[in-house]
Order: structure tokens, then sequence, then C-alpha cells
């Protein structure tokens, strides 16, 4: 009987890494090139390379600086988004400002981590984002949360017509705490597959993209109740 193997096992996650910095993305791009799993598929200075590259390699996920020349990572990431809509884009910069990480969400971008992250947190972040799932660093969650405080609006105390059953505001609560579909799955003792169908409907009940963007929603809609 043949052993059953993960989709990653077959096809490795094609990464372009798009960063003005030469020094820092040719390292990266050396560190990722030796992960299991993960293959480079090119590398860009500045986003109107990087646009480009992504259009034509179609990678699984770009790892995008937001400070370049010619075009800014968010520009670039709307235009990667555009070109190549089931590209996943992490955000991998130094700065650890909320109308940077706002913005990066806004923009379709599925993982933020700082430039000082270990290779082993970028691997498993590119591993994580092409799995279909959002990644942000434990510090920037957190700052992330109190952007979407902010956002709230008090004046509004309606609940919008749109609506998510209890299992769904159950999973959508546990996304917020930023936790992955696996341990969604432990958590409320269903299947992984379960989870991803609850996320899928979440998404097109509320007619977004992705899970960042549903819990800045529910908080601003106050369907989440959050500390």
């Amino acid at each position: 009987m043949a052993e059953q193997t993960t989709d990653a096992e077959h096809e490795p996650i094609r990464v372009l890494v798009v960063d003005d910095q030469e020094l820092f993305r040719r390292g990266l791009t050396m560190l990722l090139a030796v992960e299991p799993g993960i293959e480079v598929v090119g590398e860009a200075g500045d986003g109107v390379e990087g646009t480009s590259l992504a259009a034509t390699a179609a990678p699984d996920v770009v790892l995008l600086d937001i400070r370049m020349p010619k075009r800014s990572g968010i520009e670039a990431c709307l235009a990667i988004k555009d070109a190549v809509p089931t590209t996943k884009i992490i955000m991998l910069t130094v700065s650890d400002e909320e109308a940077d990480l706002y913005e990066a969400v806004k923009s379709g971008a599925s993982g933020y981590l700082l430039k000082d992250s270990s290779i082993e947190e970028v691997a498993q972040a590119v591993r994580v984002v092409a799995d279909g799932q959002s990644l942000i660093s434990p510090s920037m969650a957190v700052k992330l949360i109190d952007e979407f405080k902010q956002m709230s609006r008090p004046e509004r105390d309606h609940v919008p017509g749109l609506r998510l059953t209890e299992r769904e505001l159950e999973v959508l609560r546990l996304v917020a705490k930023g936790m992955n579909n696996r341990e969604i799955a432990k958590e409320l003792y269903i299947s992984e597959n379960t989870v991803k169908n609850h996320v899928r409907n979440i998404l097109e009940k509320l007619q977004l993209h992705s899970r960042m963007e549903a819990v800045m929603y529910a908080v601003r809609e106050k369907l989440l109740e959050l500390p």
C-alpha cells in the first residue's frame, strides 16, 4: 500500500523575494533555497521589477519589502494580487508601524513579519500562507488588534444584515486570537477541513479576501468582543 504524501511533498512552494537591499535579499534567497519544500523562483530589487516578475513566474508566495524605490511594497502588493490573485504575499520589513501593518492587510497581504525574524520563522511563514492561512508576528498581532479597535465605530449599534452562524462566529473569534486551522480544529473538536470550509464561508458571506480582513470587518461591525 502506497504511503500517503502531502501536496507539499509533491510540489515545492515557489517563492519570489522582492527587496531593494541586495545583501539582505541575496542572503534570504540563499537561506530559503536550502529549506525543504521551498523553491526560490526569482528575486527583484524594486516594486516594478517585482510585479513584472511575479506576473511571469506566478509564484505561490512573494516575500515583499514595504519600502522600496519606483513602487512601494503596498503598491506592488496590490498590483501583484491583481495580476496573480492566487499568489500569497508576506510583508517582510523593518517597520513596526501600525499604519504600515494596516495598509498591508488592506492591500491583501497574508503575512507580516519583521526583518529580524529568524530564517526558521520566515520559512514557517511561507508554509503557513501557502496553505491558505494568515500569519503575523506576535508583537504585530497586538498592534493589529489595537488598530482594529480604533476602527470600531461607537455610533454603530446595529448588526449588519449578513448572517454568520454561531459556529462561524466561534471560528472567527479563534481566528482573531491568531489560531491556525489545526489549532481551531483541536479547540472545537472538528476536522481541519471543516474549519477551512467555515473560513471560506465566512469570507464569502462578508465578501472579503483574507482572514485578517474578516477579523478587521468583524471588529468594526462589533461582531466580536476583544479585550
